[in-house]
């Protein structure tokens, strides 16, 4: 959903009362803001929505852009995938106060959390459909195209809502620009023909999944200009492509990224496949703990942050 089609309409009895409001001494900006209102073009048609919310409940998954754009939720479904009960660590100082009301990959969230939040403003996927009715007897509801591969084209969504599309074009062209950069540092310290993949381990099941056109494959490979391996496999939805160790060796990358848990760590530090792997035998590999860095990449500001974490475990 881009370029959304915005009007501003204001009710003239609303607006009387505002400039009333403001005589007996309340700011006039606020009596103002609280009643001009905005149509926007949504999943579910044209929605009327407050020009400026005040208390933003996000079930999207979408609270970094958001807050990127100068608007805090007051109820988030933004939270590190291995702690489904709170926001991801390096957005504690954005969303410590932030409720959580769900898990944004889920397709319901906590209806009665968001009422006790009186939110002026509801933002959904169409993951979460089943809830839409409820939701919208609670405040205005947005529901946005579901965009979770495509990082840009989620910011650039919440962006249209609120007619912020320069300035979240202005904040793309900055990441992009310091994402080459320390690409350009990473192959002059490593090489120019240097391939890389990054992993995140599924061991109970003895396999990997393999991030190709989502997550921290992307940054790598899109943002960084950092080159794939010829063998990696395709990736043609939202599901992760899985392989096993002995295709994990296959692919034949020369530098491995590999997300997991610290046991999950010491597993493959005993396991002689693994132990084989020509990039491991080369201590090509670099850790990341799955708490946050999973799904860090999917979001903006953790995408931005990820950036030096990846220069500094690769150019040494």
């Amino acid at each position: 959903m881009r370029k959304l089609k915005v009007f501003v309409a204001l009710s003239l009895t609303i607006a009387t009362l505002g400039i009333v409001t403001g005589c007996s001494g309340t700011n006039n900006n606020e009596g103002s803001n609280k009643s001009e209102t905005r149509i926007v073009e949504t999943v579910k048609g044209e929605v009327e929505i407050p020009a400026n919310p005040q208390r933003i409940v996000d079930i999207s998954g979408n609270s970094e852009e958001l807050v990127l754009l100068g608007y805090t939720p007051v109820g988030t479904s933004n939270v590190d995938s291995y702690k489904p009960d709170s926001v991801p660590a390096y957005m504690e100082d954005k969303l410590g106060n932030t409720k959580v009301v769900g898990h944004a990959m889920e397709d319901t969230a906590d209806i009665e959390a968001i009422l006790g939040l009186n939110p002026d403003l509801i933002i959904m996927a169409p993951r979460q459909e089943k809830i839409y009715d409820q939701l919208k007897e609670i405040a205005p509801v947005v529901m946005l195209d579901d965009e979770y591969n495509d990082w840009e084209g989620k910011l650039m969504d919440v962006a249209d809502i609120f007619d912020k599309e320069d300035e979240a074009q202005k904040w793309l062209d900055t990441y992009y620009a310091k994402a080459k950069e320390v690409g350009k540092e990473i192959k002059a310290a490593n090489g120019e023909d240097e391939s890389y993949v990054a992993i995140s381990t599924d061991l109970a099941n003895g396999q990997f999944f393999v991030f190709t056109s989502g997550g921290m494959g992307t940054v790598l490979s899109e943002d960084m200009d950092l080159k794939q391996p010829e063998k990696i496999p395709a990736q043609d939805s939202i599901e992760l492509p899985k392989v096993t160790l002995e295709g994990l060796d296959e692919i034949d990358a020369d530098n491995i990224v590999l997300i997991g848990s610290e046991s999950d760590k010491a597993e493959l530090e005993n396991n002689s496949v693994w132990n084989e792997i020509d990039a491991v035998k080369d201590g090509n590999v670099t850790f990341l703990n799955n708490s946050p860095y999973f799904s860090q990449p999917y979001n903006p500001v953790g995408r931005l942050l990820i950036l030096d974490t990846i220069k500094n475990e690769l150019v040494k």
